[in-house]
């Protein structure tokens, strides 16, 4: 059981001890050091937060204690519910909020649940404000409000209309040549909020669906990480109901990926770099990715005459390496589109919306699509951490070892080879040493991360 207070909000699975896990007090503690941090920041003196949640389990009881607790610092609340969290992004700012909470462990499994944090322009909050918080949290030094001032709730419903319509209203979005295409897709919301929100979305944008695990129990059926291991079924039914492709997200939305016509996977690397392709044709301009994140990226967007950039893994890194390059689009090669035209966040029914723009003009399947982008393949494997291991020194000795090589230090240590790279980094959301590499084949990309791993367990257990 675990939890994990990084740049990417506070983590941790349901059950067990205090401060081992997300506990009910955990929850309270760490909504407390979030409330009493913005009021120490804003201006006004009812500061509001919008807070929504996805499907899971856990999310109502987490809801309550974290709304509960906000309102005993005389914070308001407005209680998205059931949303996404790219809808909660768009909420803020639109209700001039002083910021946001999602209640969402992302890609991780049912047994988990985390406190997202976002500030007054509905993006999530760097380091150093991360920081501020978890001392808060450490310290409990909270100041509760007197009976009269304390907070009040407000139920806002039709959040994810809205937020459909944000994606309809965009620019480079044309409903009309969608529906001309007459596409013919399978969904797999992971029976999660994806499931209510996507089809709001292909409703409007008249595009036949047939929906899988769409129901928002949070009993998810599978894995809810959308990798290929994960999403048999959804291939299956894709291939059985000669459907023009498969989409799928993880829980709350922010990640996307797709499977063919033939029922392979589009790769969610690949879903960035054909968002980016489409929008670089219409308005040229610079790309950020992460450090983990394929090269085809950049191949692309310098296809298009614009420069590209890679920042360290994370959101708020992303975005920031966005703003100071005004990129017009980036993201994370796990399938999350950041589009601020639209705002600054991952945001999967954007990503459905430009991918749609894209096989509309094109008018190919979408297999071929991909076949037109430079082949790179990529090995995604970790290694558990223990007590006893020291990932810095194990990292630092890996960077030397390598010495002669391109070696980046910004995230973790990642290495570029020639024709393939390894990027070696702690995870912000889950107990593991992330080991990503890439190359020209899947037998060198797993073949260099078997070799990492090997001599990073040799470094951990030298005889």
């Amino acid at each position: 059981m675990t939890l994990i207070k990084s740049i990417s909000g506070i983590r941790g699975t349901i059950g067990g001890t205090t401060g081992s896990n997300l506990t009910p007090l955990d929850a309270v503690k760490f909504a407390a050091a979030y409330g009493t941090w913005l009021k120490d920041h804003v201006q006004t003196d009812v500061p509001s937060v919008v807070i929504g949640r996805d499907a899971r389990i856990s999310g109502p009881m987490i809801q309550n204690l974290v709304q509960q607790t906000l309102l005993g610092l005389g914070i308001n609340v407005i209680d998205l519910g059931l949303s996404t969290t790219p809808t909660v992004e768009i909420a803020v700012p639109l209700e001039k909020a002083d910021g946001g909470i999602i209640l969402t462990a992302s890609h991780n499994p049912k047994q988990w649940n985390a406190l997202k944090l976002l500030n007054n322009k509905g993006e999530f909050l760097n380091a150093m404000e991360g920081e501020k918080i978890l001392r808060l949290a450490e310290n409990e030094a909270f100041q509760f409000a007197e009976v009269d001032d304390l907070g009040k709730i407000t139920p806002k419903d039709g959040y994810m209309d809205i937020h459909v319509q944000e994606v309809l209203d965009l620019e480079l979005v044309d409903t009309e040549k969608i529906r001309s295409a007459n596409f013919k897709v399978v969904v797999d919301g992971v029976n999660s909020t994806g499931g209510l929100a996507i089809p709001k979305l292909l409703d409007a944008l008249g595009v036949e669906y047939i929906p899988l695990y769409c129901e928002p129990t949070g009993h998810f059926p599978h894995n809810p990480e959308p990798l290929k291991e994960h999403l048999g079924d959804l291939c299956a039914r894709v291939i059985s109901e000669k459907t023009d492709f498969g989409i799928v997200v993880d829980p709350d939305v922010d990640r996307l990926a797709f499977v063919d016509e033939k029922g392979e996977m589009f790769g969610e690397e690949y879903t960035l770099v054909a968002c980016a392709d489409y929008v670089l044709s219409k308005t040229p301009g610079n790309t950020v990715s992460n450090l983990s994140s394929t090269r085809a990226l950049r191949d692309v967007t310098h296809s298009h005459g614009g420069s590209y950039i890679a920042a360290a893994v994370g959101e708020v890194n992303v975005v920031s390496a966005m703003k100071d390059t005004k990129a017009i689009i980036g993201g994370e090669g796990n399938g999350g589109i950041i589009y601020p035209a639209s705002h600054y966040g991952r945001d999967a029914l954007v990503g459905i919306a430009l991918f749609l723009m894209l096989l509309a003009e094109r008018r190919i399947p979408v297999s071929e699509l991909r076949s037109g982008y430079p082949a790179y393949f990529m090995s995604k494997k970790k290694i558990q951490l223990t007590p006893d291991l020291d990932v810095d020194a194990l990292l630092a000795s890996m960077k030397n070892k390598y010495a002669d090589e391109e070696v980046s230090t910004v995230d973790g240590v990642k290495i570029d080879f020639s024709d393939s790279w390894v990027h070696m980094r702690k995870s912000n959301t889950e107990p593991i040493i992330r080991i990503y590499t890439e190359a020209g084949n899947q037998n060198d990309a797993d073949s260099l991360a078997d070799r990492i791993i090997q001599e990073i367990k040799e470094l951990a257990n030298p005889s």
